[in-house]
């Protein structure tokens, strides 16, 4: 009988008898029924099963979460860069900022912090993988790892070098922990050479690491 499985072993399945390996499991195909999980499965059945929500409503809201992508981010960081009323407007409010852009203005409180010539900000959830996924889609595995998320509170400087990101001796580095009810966006700061460049390609210039702090906005 067909069957599926996932765990590796060595058995035939070519002529000959010749054995082979199947591939280790990688973790995003872990099955195990953690309480976590079993819990999102127990609370999903139930609001499908009382209305609140369809099967269909969870599939789609989950696709859209796997779609996203940090260009909406770097189109807010675009126009904060070419227009001084709108990076106004992003410091003091980060949700109204994504708004007037016609961009989700997520459940959450946005803060955006400002990379200057004299500070460097990053950002880290140490509990979990808190993360403005709204703007920047889902966060890299080594965001959540505890790696990341205990070192650069302690050691910032040697963890951004190892991003190969040097900051000058004189610079202040500002590291924000994010909270379940808040999540911070690192404005960069706009490379030198880029007077008069279009929002388009100014946007192209700003990637998903350089808005968490652990890269610069560079040129090409």
């Amino acid at each position: 009988m067909p069957h599926d499985h996932d765990h590796p072993h060595d058995h035939s399945h070519s002529p000959g008898g010749a054995p082979h390996k199947h591939p280790p499991l990688r973790p995003d195909q872990d099955d195990t029924i953690t309480y976590w999980r079993a819990m999102e499965i127990a609370v999903r059945g139930l609001m499908i099963e009382k209305g609140i929500l369809t099967a269909d409503e969870v599939r789609r809201a989950v696709e859209d979460m796997d779609n996203r992508t940090p260009l909406q981010g770097a189109r807010v960081v675009a126009k904060a860069w070419t227009d001084p009323a709108y990076r106004k407007l992003l410091l003091s409010d980060g949700n109204a900022a994504c708004k007037a852009l016609g961009i989700d203005d997520g459940i959450y409180k946005l803060v955006v912090v400002e990379n200057t010539d004299d500070v460097h900000n990053v950002i880290v959830c140490t509990l979990c993988s808190c993360y403005p996924r709204w703007l920047l889609g889902l966060p890299p595995d080594w965001y959540k790892s505890r790696n990341y998320r205990s070192r650069v509170i302690n050691e910032p400087r040697d963890v951004l070098k190892e991003f190969g990101t040097d900051i000058a001796d004189d610079m202040v580095v500002r590291v924000h922990d994010s909270t379940a009810d808040m999540r911070y966006l690192v404005l960069p700061r706009r490379p030198a050479g880029t007077d008069g460049w279009s929002e388009d390609k100014l946007a192209a210039l700003v990637t998903r690491d350089s808005m968490i702090g652990v890269t610069f906005a560079t040129m090409p």
